[in-house]
């Protein structure tokens, strides 16, 4: 027998009173009722069914729930829209979208907006339920205006700390506390001075001023050599910019940057768009540490880093889309492991400065094809009383797509 679908209904701060007629027969029709304390308290008492309380950790937790009452009809409570940032889009990983019914709800974002004024469309919104705030180094630009779905109480005076050290004290901030409650409230300030208490059911609007001391850092590749902390080993902004270009990122997709050095390869391709996904492998616990806090401070705190020796690290990694090598392209094996991963339409991009890995890429050349670039910059020095040209080290750069 084919168990019921799961119903799956959005509800705000507005409680019972806010939903649609189509919304209260779902919950009435329910044998089980799953949602927070909150949320269960919203439904009135002369419902039936049995409640449960999300438990916690939620996602691990879910396909055990699900099978334990898969025969009975289930209805799950979710904040606002529940595929929008919401547990709906997990449902529908888990059971597929034959198995589950959607209901939604105004999402937060839609009512931060109508209170606003502002246009959704060009809005852009960040969640940090669960998620690091360093997530919003990569949204913050001059003029931007963001929601931030809020963690709780503490998360304004979070966003307010990292404006004012990335330069952006003058941000005016806005927090939509209990939208569509009849005790809503809003409370404005700015970063630099923000002391507010709030409520934990909260979401911040961001209106981003950049102060003459701001760090502005596009979306685009090729950031300043001195957006990252770094020991020298780092692929400088002109070459980087090339390599990303050869690299193509695309939303979605997956990177290796093997022999990472500061992580600047991955931590831009990453922030090309917020879907890319990328591995940076490094060897030395003193760099991936690095590569970490560098991710964090620029918006990509999801970036994973495996510290260990490549080929060998790469053994049990997810298969990539494109790889790129900046460092130990020498190393027995590498090209060939790199090449085998990749699947067809990957990119291998491999950079090369010493006359021992030119050897690697001329071979890799040969018996592979593709493209072979030899990019030569000079940057303009004081030389006395004037000023001349000082060249970095060429870099020869091998590109080849699997066909």
């Amino acid at each position: 027998m084919t168990s019921p679908l799961v119903a799956i209904v959005g509800i705000g701060a507005d409680g019972w009173t806010g939903l649609a007629s189509s919304a209260r027969d779902e919950i009435r029709a329910a044998e089980v009722l799953i949602g927070s304390r909150r949320q269960l308290d919203l439904v009135p008492a002369d419902v039936a069914a049995e409640r449960m309380a999300w438990p916690s950790p939620l996602v691990p937790a879910l396909p055990g729930l699900l099978a334990e009452h898969g025969s009975r009809r289930m209805c799950v409570l979710a904040s606002g829209d529940p595929m929008f940032f919401g547990v709906g889009t997990v449902l529908a990983g888990l059971l597929g979208p034959d198995r589950i019914r959607v209901v939604p709800h105004p999402s937060s974002t839609s009512l931060a907006c109508a209170r606003l004024g502002w246009p959704v469309q060009d809005v852009e919104v960040v969640s940090v339920v669960g998620r690091p705030v360093e997530l919003l180094h990569a949204a913050i630009q001059p003029g931007r205006r963001l929601l931030v779905l809020s963690a709780g109480g503490a998360t304004p005076a979070a966003i307010a700390a990292l404006l004012a050290v990335r330069g952006y004290g003058s941000s005016t901030l806005t927090v939509l506390e209990r939208l569509g409650a009849p005790d809503e409230r809003t409370v404005t300030g700015t970063a630099s001075t923000w002391d507010g208490t709030v409520d934990p059911l909260n979401v911040v609007a961001v209106e981003c001023v950049a102060g003459v001391d701001a760090a502005v850092l596009p979306p685009t590749p090729g950031l300043p050599d001195d957006a990252y902390d770094h020991d020298g080993q780092l692929t400088k902004r002109e070459i980087r910019a090339v390599t990303l270009a050869r690299l193509a990122p695309v939303p979605g997709q997956l990177l290796w940057d093997v022999g990472a050095g500061a992580g600047s390869i991955a931590i831009e391709w990453m922030r090309t768009h917020r879907s890319c996904r990328a591995i940076a492998v490094e060897d030395r616990p003193e760099r991936a540490a690095r590569i970490t806090a560098n991710a964090a401070s620029l918006g990509v705190p999801g970036l994973q880093v495996v510290v260990g020796r490549a080929p060998a690290a790469l053994a049990d990694l997810p298969a990539p889309d494109a790889v790129f090598v900046g460092g130990g392209v020498t190393a027995p094996g590498m090209v060939d492991r790199c090449w085998d991963a990749l699947a067809v339409g990957g990119r291998l991009v491999v950079n090369a400065v010493t006359m021992e890995s030119e050897l690697i890429v001329a071979d890799g050349y040969g018996k592979l094809g593709g493209d072979l670039t030899r990019i030569a910059v000079q940057r303009a020095s004081p030389v006395g009383g004037f000023t001349g040209w000082r060249p970095m080290m060429p870099v020869t750069q091998w590109v080849v797509l699997k066909r």
